[in-house]
């Protein structure tokens, strides 16, 4: 290829995602410049960041030009649910990430659950409504516990686990009544409550090709031992013993590839990521629910355990080309812990002065989420989740003591973090 060591590359988000992402990018050998839009704290120390919002579909389009891109990688959901994609397609410019039509898979739970239904893809049995009325009849016969979704995107936060009929009763009144969830929750999913553990597999998705990453395990409830409000993620790590080489052949078996072969009827050329949030249950592996980009936090694990240069991958994914059969990965395991402000997910502070540690031990790295850098070069909190910290040893125990240590040496007002991620693996060992 003529473009080596010159591709330049814009990652578009502001999260610990798209930190990962541009960390994985300036490792490769064939990256020539790497920016960011709108980018955050810790990315503007490493990397030139435009203030473009995610949203601005043609701003970006005009960036990618200006600065003559090779390849832009989507990090959010928001602008490919907006037709980021097609928009950068149609201008000629190689992008990770699917379609508006692939994305409806994230964007829409009641298109997603119809999809499974369509391709018979096992997922909790549900209903979708957009009225009150036949909701609460469904509720009748399908009485609580339940889970209540906001059909739209709601940032992670449109899921209610009601466990009592009244719980049940409130949910849908308040997203169908009361705009709880706004236009997200003009439509709702009623859907069984399953029971097991759950797993996450990301698919690097080229049409029919794709390749998996590692399983992971994220950590939704804020509080210690899974209690409390759900987040956006406190931690994840990988890889999770819970799928070991036979389930995840079975997943790939009866999840991943239906899926793509239910793009294919449906006239849908899917490329990106497909992030599918698995139930292990007795009876199997469900699906919870898509995603069509990299899970934040789990891409801070992930990535690192990459031991191939990503960008190659996402490149031949964004033009529809043939993907390795298989990735290579580091041995061992990886943990990410997030720092959150203290508050979170429900209103925090914000300005708060950073102190990070002079040097961090090898295979360690912070990444930043909901940072800000000010002309001097001063870090302060500007989110939820402040900072991930991610680490990677021989094994899941000597990753968790890395990275919580370099988590006590970071200090910001309102810290807050959860002290055991990646409990339930490091239980399994112990019995």
């Amino acid at each position: 290829m003529s473009e080596n060591h010159s591709l330049n590359i814009l990652v578009i988000g502001s999260g610990g995602r798209e930190h990962a992402l541009v960390q994985a990018c300036l490792q490769s050998p064939l990256a020539g410049k790497v920016i960011a839009a709108p980018g955050n704290g810790g990315m503007a120390s490493e990397v030139e960041c435009f203030n473009t919002a995610v949203e601005d579909v043609p701003g970006i389009v005009q960036l990618a030009q200006a600065e003559s891109i090779g390849l832009v990688i989507v990090g959010p959901e928001v602008p490919l649910s907006l037709g980021l994609v097609d928009a950068l397609q149609a201008a000629g410019i190689p992008a990770y990430g699917p379609c508006q039509a692939g994305a409806q898979l994230e964007s829409s739970k009641a298109f997603c659950k119809d999809f499974f239904a369509r391709h018979n893809i096992p997922t909790a049995a549900y209903a979708n409504f957009t009225e009150v009325a036949p909701a609460l009849e469904y509720l009748e016969s399908h009485p609580a516990p339940i889970v209540i979704k906001a059909s739209g995107l709601a940032a992670g936060k449109g899921v209610i686990m009601a466990e009592t009929q009244e719980e049940a009763i409130a949910a849908v009144k308040d997203m169908l009544e009361g705009g709880a969830f706004g236009q997200s929750g003009a439509e709702i999913v009623i859907e069984e409550t399953l029971y097991g553990e759950e797993a996450s597999i990301h698919a690097i998705v080229s049409g029919d090709n794709f390749v998996c990453l590692p399983p992971s395990q994220d950590h939704k409830r804020v509080g210690e031992g899974d209690t409390g409000l759900n987040t956006g993620g406190m931690g994840a790590y990988t890889p999770t013993s819970k799928v070991n080489a036979a389930l995840q052949a079975q997943i790939e078996e009866m999840v991943i590839r239906p899926t793509l072969e239910g793009f294919k009827k449906d006239g849908i050329d899917f490329r990106g990521t497909l992030y599918a949030g698995l139930m292990l249950t007795e009876a199997g592996p469900k699906v919870l629910e898509y995603n069509v980009r990299f899970g934040d936090p789990e891409t801070q694990v992930l990535l690192p355990m990459v031991a191939d240069d990503l960008v190659p991958v996402l490149l031949a994914s964004a033009k529809g080309e043939a993907l390795p059969q298989q990735l290579a990965f580091h041995p061992g395991a990886a943990i990410v812990v997030v720092l959150a402000a203290g508050g979170y997910p429900g209103s925090y502070a914000k300005g708060e002065v950073i102190r990070f540690p002079e040097s961090l031990p090898p295979r360690t790295s912070i990444v930043h989420a909901g940072t800000k850098r000010s002309d001097d070069g001063t870090i302060t909190t500007n989110g939820g989740r402040v900072l991930g910290v991610s680490a990677q040893a021989p094994s899941l125990e000597e990753a968790k003591d890395l990275a919580y240590t370099v988590c006590d040496q970071i200090h910001f007002d309102s810290k807050y973090l959860r002290r055991d991620i990646g409990h339930r693996e490091l239980n399994r060992g112990s019995n």
